[in-house]
């Protein structure tokens, strides 16, 4: 538009001169010692201008030629740009993409080649993202190291290079060093939202719940972070923060419980932990409040048991509130066994099992069945509270599937290599050989209605035994056993054992009695006999 403007002037101002000097004839006459010059006017005004042209144009291309060493400079920046910026690029794209071997690649060679402190900063801070993606740390932090040395103290760079390595300590799990880089930030005031997002990461991992509750509520405030998000950080904070200021024994933990927000009260944890709060205050009835106001919103069964459990003048209130929630929630088991319980702390036994059962018919649950054991208990039915003890049991674990519903026969251990008793010591006589004469003679002289004493269920029966045989006879002295030919762990090993082990038996403890070959024949299986077994445990 400037171009077609300045041609019709020009066109114009042609025009206009030429109608003038047509109509205006006159001489021009120019005195240069010793010459006199006289030119018409017209031939005067296009020399004029002819000088005037050329002037310009030989002007211009003095300029021309004198900027050349400067526009030669600025070519090579140009082409030098280009490379750069197509370096960035592919080693951003290469980045992005997850190649971080060949986006190193490209940013490294960058920061080799490029003159310019900003780019290089950004190309050691790219260069050591890829090598982060690497599990190239020491190299990542020789790279950051670099972008600091070409920071030149620039405060925006700065805080780049510090925001990109917080990010990369947290990744790599290191929170409270990620936590110091953080610090200056912090201080200079910066409240970027990505900033702030790295320190509640931060504050998080190290378990600072009061700078987590904070942040949290923060960056919900200004929605850059998502509220399912931002709801589960403040609530396992504020629970946090109302448990530690319970565990004080004081009221420390109101001012914070009065500094929650109506929505903030209603979450999950923070509700339980408050109503846990106000039952040690001795608040029962405020504690049902809090559980009545966070159940509806965030049903959990969490929250469900903790309501049904109350001291007994506190069952018929809740008991109401929960049947109310049951008819909005017919099937839910949790609601169900909830209501069990209520009615167990109640002593309303019918409705208690009638709720529990209804419970089990919709989930097999071992608290419930835990629950209807009990009852049946207090009801004098010890055969319905076995069979829901064991249902208890089968429900929260898997039990092994016998091949026989009867008891196991007891083990043969006459052959065993060594033999311990039920007590953990060892026999002071081998197990082929019989007890001694005093012994058997001792046990010939006990009643006929002597029943064995039971060593599982009394203990001291055992203790008391052993006090009377002493007394009776005085027990031989222990001798060192001596090595068998079975060795305990070839017995115990995977292969079976040779047949020619059991021919002779070889004592195990002390010096064997001599016996006679009858009995030697006694001793030995009886081939002819199939239900007869080598005595040694199979």
């Amino acid at each position: 538009m400037r171009t077609w403007f300045w041609t019709l002037l020009l066109a114009v101002v042609a025009v206009a001169l030429a109608v003038v000097l047509r109509t205006h004839a006159g001489n021009v006459m120019v005195l240069v010692w010793p010459w006199r010059i006289e030119l018409s006017l017209t031939l005067t005004v296009l020399l004029v201008l002819a000088l005037f042209v050329s002037l310009y144009v030989g002007l211009r291309v003095l300029a021309w030629l004198l900027a050349i060493p400067d526009r030669m400079r600025a070519w090579r920046g140009q082409r030098a740009q280009a490379r750069d910026h197509e370096l960035l690029e592919r080693g951003w794209t290469g980045l992005l993409e997850g190649r971080y071997a060949h986006a190193e690649k490209d940013l490294t060679k960058l920061l080799e080649q490029t003159r310019v402190p900003s780019r290089r900063v950004l190309a050691a801070l790219s260069a050591a993202r890829a090598a982060h993606g690497l599990g190239e740390f020491e190299r990542r932090d020789r790279l950051l190291d670099s972008a600091r040395e070409h920071a030149n103290g620039n405060a925006g760079l700065q805080e780049a290079i510090a925001t990109v390595s917080a990010d990369q300590l947290l990744d790599q799990g290191r929170a409270q060093d990620a936590l110091t880089v953080l610090a200056p930030l912090q201080d200079g005031g910066v409240r970027h939202l990505h900033t702030m997002r790295l320190l509640l990461r931060a504050e998080a991992a190290l378990g600072h719940h009061d700078r987590v509750f904070t942040l949290a509520r923060g960056l919900l405030r200004r929605n850059a972070l998502s509220k399912t998000e931002a709801e589960h950080l403040i609530d396992t904070a504020g629970a946090a923060r109302l448990r530690a200021a319970s565990t004080s024994g004081t009221d420390a933990w109101r001012p914070i419980w009065k500094d929650l927000k109506s929505d903030e009260r209603v979450l999950p944890e923070i509700a339980l932990a408050g109503a846990t709060a106000f039952e040690a205050a001795g608040e029962p009835a405020e504690a049902a409040r809090v559980l009545e106001a966070a159940v509806p919103v965030h049903f959990t069964s969490t929250l469900v048991a903790a309501y049904a459990r109350c001291d007994a003048d506190q069952v018929p209130r809740r008991l109401a509130k929960a049947e109310g929630w049951l008819q909005k929630r017919p099937a839910d088991a949790d609601l169900l066994a909830a209501l069990g319980m209520l009615c167990l702390n109640g002593q309303l036994w019918g409705q208690a099992e009638r709720y529990l059962q209804r419970s089990l018919g919709f989930r097999n649950d071992s608290h419930t069945h835990a629950l209807l054991g009990s009852l049946y208990d207090r009801l004098d039915r010890p055969a319905d509270a076995v069979r829901h003890w064991r249902l208890a049991t089968a429900a929260s674990m898997a039990l092994p599937v016998l091949a026989a519903d009867r008891a196991l026969p007891a083990a043969e251990m006459a052959a065993d290599p060594l033999h311990l008793d039920a007590e953990g010591e060892y026999s002071t006589y081998p197990p082929e050989a019989s007890p001694p004469s005093d012994l058997r003679s001792y046990g010939a002289d006990l009643p006929p209605q002597a029943v064995p004493a039971d060593y599982v269920l009394d203990p001291d029966a055992r203790r008391a035994g052993r006090e009377a045989s002493s007394a009776v006879q005085p027990e031989p002295p222990a001798v060192a056993p001596a090595r068998s030919a079975v060795d305990i762990e070839d017995y115990f090993d995977s292969a079976p054992i040779p047949v020619a082990a059991f021919d002779v038996p070889v004592p195990t403890y002390g010096t064997p009695t001599p016996r006679s070959p009858d009995a030697a024949a006694e001793s030995k299986p009886d081939d002819d006999n199939p239900n007869s077994l080598p005595n040694k445990q199979g």
